[in-house]
């Protein structure tokens, strides 16, 4: 299993233990991401900044220029968030950049009850 495969996994147990009645959509690369996104109501994305297609914080850019995706809360999480990271973050409006270890249960209760759009 490659690490990205191991990240998703372990994503997906934290969220389904933290957040059960939420149901959670998975996107391996930028391009399903993007098909995600225009299908339909989306509460949260929490994205992977290296994606096989490019990276995520651009995403994030495009999502800051879209009328209907640029209120979606983001949080990006990353191996290793570096400083321009957070700059292009931070200009896009990101809620919160995590390291992968980051990526537990109290955090993502807490950015769920903080950010989330949930109806």
């Amino acid at each position: 299993m490659d690490d990205q495969e191991f990240d998703r996994r372990m994503m997906r147990r934290v969220f389904a233990k933290q957040c059960p009645n939420v149901p959670l959509l998975v996107a391996r690369d930028l391009k399903e991401a993007r098909e995600r996104l225009r299908a339909g109501q989306i509460s949260i994305v929490f994205l992977d900044n290296a994606l096989p297609d490019g990276m995520g914080v651009d995403l994030v850019q495009e999502m800051a220029n879209d009328k209907a995706l640029k209120g979606v809360p983001v949080v990006i999480v990353s191996d290793f968030p570096s400083p321009f990271m957070y700059a292009k973050a931070k200009a896009a409006n990101v809620c919160e950049v995590w390291a992968k270890r980051d990526f537990v249960g109290p955090s993502v209760q807490r950015v769920m009850t903080r950010h989330a759009r949930l109806s």
